[in-house]
C-alpha cells in the first residue's frame, strides 16, 4: 500500500472506531436517563382522584387456603359532584370484586355511587371487597395495595395490612363459600 492510502485507511479505521465508541457510550447514558416519553410510561402507575381520600385498609387472608379473602377500608368523596367507583384490583390477588351483605346474603355489586361529602366504609356484614386466588407470597404481617378505579378512568391506590382472618368472625359470615 502507499503511504497516503494508508493515512486515508487509518483515519477512516480511527474515525469509524470513535464513531462507534461515541454510539456505544451515547447507548450507556440513555439508559441512565430515559426520554421523556419513556419516563412518563414508567411513571404512569396509579394516580390520585383529586377530592377523593381512602384510608384503614386491611387484607384478611382466607382461613383455608384457595378460599377467597376480604377487604376493608373507608373512602371519601371531598370533591363536589358524585364519583361512581367501578373497579377493584388487589396487588397478589387474582382479581377481586365488591359485594355486599345485606339481609344474610351478599351479592356482588357492579358500582358504588360516592356522593359528595359521604363517606363509605367497607366492612365485615356490608360493603366489602372479596379477593380471589391470592398468591403465596402475599402473607399476614406484610403489605398489599388497593387500586380502586372511577368511571372516568381516574384511580386511586392505598395500601393494605395483611392480616390472618382467624379471630374475626368471618368464616362465619353468610356466603363466605363462593
Amino acid at each position: 500500500m502507499k503511504p497516503a492510502r494508508l493515512n486515508v485507511s487509518l483515519r477512516t479505521l480511527a474515525v469509524t472506531g470513535a464513531a462507534a465508541l461515541l454510539a456505544s457510550l451515547s447507548g450507556c447514558k440513555q439508559a441512565e436517563n430515559p426520554a421523556p416519553q419513556e419516563s412518563a410510561a414508567a411513571d404512569a402507575g396509579p394516580s390520585a382522584k383529586p377530592g377523593i381520600s381512602a384510608g384503614d385498609g386491611h387484607l384478611f387472608l382466607p382461613i383455608v387456603a384457595g378460599r377467597p379473602g376480604a377487604v376493608y377500608f373507608n373512602v371519601r368523596n371531598d370533591g363536589s359532584a358524585p364519583v361512581k367507583l367501578v373497579g377493584v384490583h388487589v396487588s397478589g390477588a387474582g382479581s377481586a370484586q365488591m359485594h355486599k351483605t345485606d339481609g344474610g346474603s351478599m351479592a356482588a355489586v357492579d358500582s358504588l355511587e360516592i356522593a359528595p361529602g359521604a363517606e363509605v366504609e367497607f366492612k365485615q356484614g356490608g360493603m366489602h371487597v372479596m379477593v380471589f386466588d391470592i398468591e403465596d407470597t402475599v402473607k399476614a404481617s406484610g403489605t398489599a395495595e388497593l387500586t380502586l378505579t372511577f368511571s372516568d378512568g381516574d384511580k386511586l391506590s392505598m395500601p393494605l395490612r395483611v392480616e390472618s382472618m382467624g379471630g374475626n368472625g368471618m368464616g362465619d359470615m353468610p356466603g363466605m363459600d363462593h
